[in-house]
């Protein structure tokens, strides 16, 4: 049986259908879903995707994480569900408490948008399973509110508990995606919560799956065939 991934539409939402096109791509069956509905409609797996929903008034994602599909969501991802959020998304799941920590904006205050080099820091997650620890990266980057923070106590039970799956890769030529793009501490580009069926990044996997588009990277595409494969053998 073909597996079914979610992706929820707010309003604001930019990459819905470039979201659902990349796990058509990985073999999957994408299921749109509306922000005003509780129903998951019998998916197996939820991708919050990018955009400014509700226009990030307040902060980016403080109204979405109120949206009816969060109450679902929130109860299916506490219960084991694969959810993955990409920037917006993120922040949203951040909102939520899904994960910990919060997002504010860029430390230079200006949007940036360019291909970004990762580092993998976990491989073990729901989303990373096809990738390698220590595997480097490229996937596109586009956030005003992308600085990842929480306090140190927060930050350093990530980093022990091996929950820091991304990390923007600094130390060489910005040009080429080096660098910390938005001032995120400790360099985090994504997390994952304790059980690690819960991921959020800021980048956008789903830009880079395939050659002739996009970044012309298919790095982002392991995130959906990782979740295809935690699904089979679930």
């Amino acid at each position: 049986m073909t597996a079914r991934i979610g992706v929820v539409t707010f309003p604001g939402s930019l990459d819905d259908r470039d979201t659902r096109r990349a796990i058509k791509l990985a073999g999957a069956e994408p299921v749109a879903l509306w922000h005003k509905d509780k129903d998951l409609r019998q998916v197996d797996a939820v991708v919050l995707c990018g955009g400014f929903s509700y226009g990030d008034y307040l902060r980016a994602g403080a109204i979405a994480r109120f949206s009816p599909v969060m109450e679902t969501l929130i109860e299916q991802a506490k219960s084991g569900m694969p959810v993955l959020g990409i920037c917006n998304g993120f922040q949203i799941l951040t909102e939520a408490h899904l994960l910990p920590g919060g997002m504010l904006g860029n430390d230079h205050l200006h949007f940036i948008c360019r291909d970004q080099k990762l580092r993998v820091e976990n491989a073990s997650t729901a989303w990373t399973a096809d990738y390698e620890a220590g595997q480097e990266i490229h996937i596109p980057l586009k956030n005003m509110d992308g600085r990842y923070v929480a306090d140190e106590r927060t930050l350093d039970m990530l980093e022990a508990e091996g929950r820091v799956a991304f990390r923007y890769v600094t130390g060489g030529d910005a040009a080429e995606g080096h660098g910390n793009p938005n001032g995120s501490l400790r360099d985090i580009a994504g997390i994952s919560n304790e059980a690690g069926n819960v991921v959020g990044l800021m980048p956008h996997p789903e830009h880079a799956v395939e050659p002739l588009v996009g970044s012309g990277r298919t790095d982002g595409l392991p995130f959906f065939t990782s979740i295809l494969k935690k699904l089979v053998t679930a």
